[in-house]
């Protein structure tokens, strides 16, 4: 027992020194877990503006960890640590301002946040080794971990406490369904990441007990280097093996593969780094020939991985995806010809380097949203072009275009059109749908080149007729279709501004929600049970349906929906083809 008592009060002075070693962190932190609670309170997607907050605070808590380790290895005094801590707070601001405007979150935004994530990450890795004594290895070791550590902490203690609630919402009284989630939020965001940050060492103290508890850090678990040398290493090895017998199947065969190869050899790559700088603090003799081997070995891969994206890049054009591949791609043959060249090199080049391809990887005019746009536009207007339908930079609607044509040119307005890109398109008319307009304005529509598996169909059509609009202060011509992002309209009714959002759930089910300026949702309806009623209804393959038939209606006392379906049409397989798509008129009331 006192053990026991012993262990929880070293971990709460931990908890307590993190709070004070990093109070931009926690202050996020909290934050974070309060919107997270909040949001599981709700029982429904979050407004924007909490949905934006999130976001903030992510990159927000890596910013103030990234700002006490500059603190702590450049020994800045107090005055010092306030404006560099002031500079953190006020990136922060900036990016909060970067995304307050946004009528959604996009791609774009999610992808940018994420990498800024990366980037700062690897910065406070690297920090404490820069012209330090204590090495980039031993530096990643602790941070490696402390993560573990933390996260078996966290494991075990949601999985306690879930238990007791169980047992007292089956011995006792009933306990609500959201404590569950109230509960993990509280320790896998808060209890996890203050457990790790209070397990880093100040790398640059000079009191005795701080370096010693360095030094304990410091040390590679038994159990860690018999995973590192006797398991990873030689697992890596045979999967080196693997691919450098698939590369000579290539030579022999002349056939490149159709684009699986790209991850393949970025999960290998990567995790083969990450067990590069795990080995470089072990002098076993498997491990030292690992880090003599492994950035020589690589050098061939990714040069074939490279041939590769660049085969596709040429057929497909450049998306984020081939972006980032081909970017980690180069960043690898870079460290791997560095590491080759000069083998005694510190590893914190790898940290760096990561950094700084990930910050350039968001920067304008060469991020992978803006080359990726720029790329796909391209792509289309020659295709378009060559067809006769883009003349002079104009849209002439033509018929008899080749199949593989209209195909392309209906996945490239799907990609930007999910990515939000259509509006930068000069050329387009304005307010542009793939599903609605590309009749109208290239003269074919959405052509699709997969074969649907074999399975049941349900198709219902609105016939041509008039439609009673009387009652309603807006009406918009909107779609959802099976596979596609969340997609908003906004509209005005008495000067106040609202958004339409259509929100894809599953294949099957769609959401139409409408909410205020402030991204409050007035008023919400599921699509999914109307278009199944409709289908055991037995309505005959083609026949017309009138509106009637077609109408969907819901009502609050805030806003009055009608939905009146253009389009319906649902397919029932197992396989990822399908899905129900809705094409609508959609009918919005507000109330006074």
């Amino acid at each position: 027992m006192k053990s026991l008592i012993m262990t929880l009060n070293k971990m709460l002075q931990g908890l307590y020194q993190s709070v004070m070693r990093f109070p931009l962190t926690v202050f996020c932190l909290l934050s974070s877990t309060a919107l997270t609670c909040y949001m599981i309170s709700l029982h429904r997607t979050p407004e924007l503006i909490v949905q934006k907050l999130m976001f903030v605070f992510l990159l927000g808590s890596f910013i103030g960890v990234t700002a006490q380790f500059a603190c702590e290895r450049f020994w800045c005094s107090a005055k010092q640590r306030l404006g560099v801590y002031g500079l953190a707070v006020l990136l922060t601001l900036l990016y909060y301002f970067s995304i307050a405007s946004l009528p959604m979150l996009g791609f774009a935004v999610v992808a940018r946040t994420i990498v800024a994530v990366f980037a700062m990450f690897c910065l406070y890795i690297w920090l404490p080794s820069y012209q330090s004594g204590t090495d980039f290895n031993t530096v990643a070791l602790i941070h490696f971990k402390s993560a573990l550590t933390s996260l078996l902490y966290a494991g075990v203690l949601s999985a306690g406490l879930a238990a007791l609630i169980a047992a007292i919402d089956i011995l006792f009284f009933r306990v609500d369904g959201d404590v569950y989630g109230y509960m993990l939020a509280i320790v896998w965001l808060l209890f996890a990441t203050l457990n790790y940050l209070a397990r880093l060492p100040r790398f640059h103290a000079d009191e005795r007990k701080e370096q010693a508890y360095l030094a304990e850090a410091s040390l590679f678990p038994r159990v860690l280097e018999i995973l590192v040398a006797q398991i990873a290493i030689p697992l890596i090895a045979a999967y080196t093996l693997v691919l450098l017998s698939y590369f000579i199947k290539i030579g022999i065969t002349g056939k490149w593969p159709i684009g699986q190869l790209g991850p393949m050899i970025l999960g290998y790559a990567a995790a083969g780094w990450l067990l590069f700088i795990l080995a470089s603090r072990l002098g076993s003799r498997i491990a030292v020939l690992y880090q003599r081997l492994f950035p020589k070995v690589l050098i061939p891969i990714v040069v074939m991985q490279l041939i590769s994206v660049y085969i596709r890049l040429r057929a497909y054009g450049v998306t984020e995806s081939r972006y980032y591949v081909a970017l980690f791609g180069v960043f690898s043959l870079v460290v791997g010809g560095i590491l080759t060249i000069r083998p005694k090199t510190k590893n914190g080049i790898i940290a760096l380097l990561a950094a700084a391809f990930a910050i350039i990887s968001v920067v304008p005019p060469v991020d992978a949203f803006t080359v990726s746009r720029n790329s796909q536009v391209a792509r289309l207007e020659q295709m378009l072009q060559s067809a006769g339908v883009l003349v002079a930079g104009q849209l002439e609607a033509k018929t008899d275009v080749d199949f593989k044509v209209r195909l392309e040119t209906t996945n490239i307005l799907n990609y930007l059109q999910q990515r939000g890109y259509l509006s930068q398109v000069a050329w387009l008319p304005e307010n542009f749908s793939p599903y609605r307009d590309m009749q109208n304005a290239l003269g074919f529509g959405p052509t699709y080149g997969h074969t649907p598996d074999v399975g049941e169909y349900f198709n219902a059509n609105l016939g041509s007729q008039a439609l009673a609009v009387s009652g309603y202060d807006a009406l918009l011509q909107v779609g959802t279709y099976r596979q596609q992002e969340d997609v908003s309209h906004a509209f005005t009714v008495n000067n106040r501004e609202y958004q339409l959002v259509l929100r894809r759930t599953s294949p099957m089910e769609a959401q139409v929600v409408v909410q205020d300026a402030a991204g409050v949702e007035i008023i919400s309806t599921g699509l999914q049970d109307f278009a199944m009623a409709l289908k055991d209804k037995g309505i005959p393959e083609k026949e017309m349906l009138g509106a009637e038939q077609l109408t969907l209606e819901v009502a609050n006392e805030k806003c009055k929906l009608r939905i009146v379906f253009q389009n319906i049409s649902a397919t029932f397989c197992d396989s990822i083809n399908a899905g129900i798509d809705y094409s609508m008129f959609v009918m919005v009331a507000i109330a006074p």
